[in-house]
């Protein structure tokens, strides 16, 4: 794969960490509540077949409203933490990876880790990155697990997609679920263990984005009206900037981690749409069965979405000793970024 030379200025690239950890414990929530295709047929003007053939997706989660994104972290903490043989108390830091958080403030990791109980830990949110908040948050682990006061992370990314999007919007309508999902990463012996390496990218663009709510343009009935408060995306833009950032990452990623693209064992991607997906892995020349896909039954789960491939992988035992892995996943802003790593 050649990397145009214009792109190298956005990216930064880094070696990996030398003290070892593993993901020791991953959790999954996903609301009860399924929204078929054939469900939004009857509010939006498009098809089963349209949404299939450009997303990949059928069916995707709705959080019931006296719910927040803090519910859905607390339901995939905890089977995380029981995985891991971790209580919370155990916990040195909460990182929560969201662009739907509960509200402004208090912060959505400090509900979190208050109604856990995990009274040691530090409470970190990783915000406006959206889809690609979970890679920032991961690294942002790996870091904290090289100090020695620092042994276990509990990461949770979780997105509330419904509460953004427009009723009636076919563009952003068909493609977000709500879910949320755990790892918890955890300082261990194994040498090689961990991190290997890491690319991170960004430029700016307003294509995709919630333009009112902020100190620019503050709430008024005037952007209540306007649905400013909605999400709004250019299907174009990202499936351009996405196609070709992805793969760009990755390779950047796994050359400094001394690695070809075709011999990661195991990769877990932004489940943004079946199609992006399919051409980063045609262009990097990884097989399909490489890539776990979860997006099909739960729709576009923004920084969830690379969590919810980890978690199949490591519920059904493919992850082994050894194993390389890579996540990866790109976001409004445009945010973009892959971690490489070894499993232990």
């Amino acid at each position: 794969m050649t990397l145009a030379p214009e792109l190298a200025t956005d990216t930064h690239t880094g070696a990996g960490l030398p003290v070892p950890f593993a993901v020791t414990g991953t959790g999954l929530h996903l609301p009860p509540t399924i929204v078929t295709n054939h469900d939004l047929t009857r509010t939006l003007d498009t098809t089963d077949e349209w949404i299939v053939a450009r997303t990949g997706i059928r069916e995707r989660r709705r959080l019931a409203p006296e719910l927040a994104t803090s519910d859905m972290c607390l339901a995939a903490a905890r089977p995380a933490l029981q995985a891991a043989g971790l209580a919370a108390t155990d916990l040195d830091a909460v990182i929560v990876a969201t662009y739907t958080y509960d509200q402004p403030l208090p912060s959505t990791s400090l509900i979190v880790k208050d109604a856990l109980g995990a009274t040691r830990a530090l409470a970190l949110d990783v915000t406006q990155a959206a889809c690609a908040s979970g890679v920032h948050a991961v690294l942002l682990a790996a870091h904290l697990l090289q100090n020695p006061s620092i042994s276990n992370v509990l990461v949770l990314a979780a997105d509330c997609a419904s509460r953004v999007t427009a009723p009636g919007d076919r563009t952003t309508g068909v493609f977000f679920g709500d879910a949320a999902a755990a790892a918890v990463l955890a300082k261990n012996d194994t040498h090689g263990a961990g991190l290997l390496a890491y690319d991170l990218g960004s430029q700016l663009s307003y294509q995709v984005q919630i333009p009112a709510g902020g100190s620019r343009l503050p709430t008024t009935a005037d952007t209540l009206t306007d649905g400013g408060h909605y999400l709004a995306m250019d299907g174009r833009a990202v499936w351009e900037t996405a196609t070709t950032r992805l793969p760009q990452s990755i390779t950047l990623a796994a050359r400094r981690a001394g690695l070809d693209p075709a011999a990661i064992d195991h990769y877990f991607l932004h489940q943004a749409n079946i199609n992006i997906l399919g051409e980063t892995l045609k262009t990097l020349d990884v097989p399909s069965e490489r890539a776990p896909i979860t997006l099909d039954k739960l729709g576009n789960t923004g920084a969830a979405g690379m969590f919810t491939a980890l978690h199949d992988a490591v519920t059904h035992g493919r992850i082994k000793p050894g194993d390389t892995y890579v996540m990866s996943a790109i976001g409004a802003g445009f945010h973009w970024g892959t971690l490489c790593l070894r499993h232990s």
